[in-house]
């Protein structure tokens, strides 16, 4: 590793502790030549993955892409940075455990879908809009009614009536 500051090639590692969510190691090193301290870290290296897309074109995959439009979807929600950052990297997590090279761009939409669902029904509607390209009123009507759980209206006569 070359010093930032001198760019001398030889340095000593006074501390190596994992990131926090234990994805990377983080260590801090000196320079033996001028004594300047800097900080590397250090991840496993993850295979690439190409998103197809509708048209069958492919891409690689973007985990700030990904991120962009969930933040989009997820403008002016009470959702944190922090929430929106543990969604990407589990579906991120998800997608690299599942596939080996090529992830169908449908697999990623879904996901975020779901994860949306779940967390804000703002969001959630919002993500839909763009990724289902809706057109027509009724395709929000549409997408508001998947949100609704469905509730059991079956009536039980009460004991002694």
């Amino acid at each position: 590793m070359r010093c930032p500051k001198c760019h001398g090639r030889e340095d000593k590692v006074i501390d190596s502790r994992a990131s926090r969510d234990g994805t990377a190691i983080r260590r801090r090193r000196e320079c033996v030549k001028c004594g300047h301290r800097f900080t590397t870290y250090e991840s496993v290296e993850t295979r690439d993955l190409l998103v197809i897309k509708r048209d069958g074109r492919r891409e690689q995959f973007s985990k700030e892409k990904l991120r962009n439009g969930i933040l989009k979807a997820c403008q002016k929600r009470p959702l944190s940075h922090e929430v929106i950052d543990e969604i990407v990297d589990r579906i991120t997590t998800e997608l690299h455990d599942q596939y080996d090279q090529e992830v169908p761009c449908v697999v990623i939409g879904e996901r975020v879908m779901d994860e949306l669902r779940e967390l804000d029904p703002v969001a959630y509607v919002r993500f839909a809009s763009v990724y289902r390209r809706f057109e027509e009123a009724t395709d929000f009507v549409l997408a508001v009614k998947r949100l609704e759980v469905p509730r059991d209206t079956a009536t039980f006569r009460l004991p002694g009536f």
